[in-house]
């Protein structure tokens, strides 16, 4: 398997994606891009202005509890309410958010700061989530489609934390092309056991992956292709199910 970078200039509001990459990136059949959700919402104009936010004491509280200023706390508790979520922990310098995106069928999705972050964008603003995240990967691979005349699928990724570990890897939020489970519940293992949990997070292991390349400071890869990747496109596209509170192995810390 390849993993291709895509180094890119800075990126604004109204930046045209699908060409920028394609200038940048030879694309084939059957290639899986990886590109993050804060590069969408960038080019897409979601940059939120601080110093527009109207505070709460309750944003002024989560600011005292763990840090950054009440402006930032006020935007995330504003995000989680978008996303029909909570906050249920924190840590210095993040809130752990409980969200369930309109969209999402199943489960719900554990992220920081409700997926906002004042870093890779400019001073005095906070970045997260593009709005519709189906619709965003979605226009964005027919568009690139449209330009190369090859077949593609597209995970929109978001670097993530992970219980009992120390530091980030990634996670995807939303595909299109590709299905971003695989079952193998029933299937064998070497000693001919059945397998009676086990899903394979596609999509989630190839945003880690990528992720390596395409990190989080100042590397100007928002987007990583996959290829010789072994696995076939599909029809599927949405957000990447996940499980509900009361099967999560992880339930009883949180």
């Amino acid at each position: 398997m390849q993993i291709i970078p895509i180094k890119t200039p800075l990126l604004e509001n109204n930046t045209n994606l699908a060409q920028l990459l394609t200038n940048n990136a030879e694309f084939e059949d059957g290639d899986i891009l990886a590109i993050s959700s804060k590069a969408i919402s960038t080019v897409e104009g979601n940059a939120i202005e601080l110093s527009k936010i109207e505070v709460t004491d309750e944003g002024k509280q989560w600011a005292d509890k763990c840090g950054k200023t009440p402006q930032f706390r006020q935007a995330v508790l504003n995000e989680t309410d978008r996303l029909n979520g909570k906050v249920l922990s924190y840590c210095p310098n993040a809130m752990l958010t409980q969200l369930k995106p309109d969209g999402l069928k199943e489960g719900i999705i554990l992220a920081p700061n409700a997926g906002l972050d004042e870093s890779n964008v400019a001073e005095g603003f906070a970045i997260g989530w593009p709005l519709d995240p189906v619709k965003s990967i979605r226009d964005l691979r027919s568009k690139i489609e449209n330009i190369t005349g090859k077949k593609i699928a597209v995970i929109l990724t978001d670097s993530c934390c992970r219980p009992r570990r120390i530091g980030v890897s990634a996670y995807a939020l939303t595909v299109s092309g590709i299905d971003p489970l695989e079952d193998r519940i029933g299937k064998k293992d070497l000693f001919g056991k059945e397998l009676l949990m086990t899903m394979e997070s596609r999509a989630d292991q190839l945003a880690t992956a990528t992720n390596m390349l395409m990190g989080n400071t100042n590397e100007s890869i928002p987007a990583a292709i996959v290829r010789g990747h072994g696995l076939e496109l599909s029809d599927y596209e949405g957000w990447v199910d996940g499980i509900e509170p009361e099967e999560d192995l992880f339930a009883g810390i949180l």
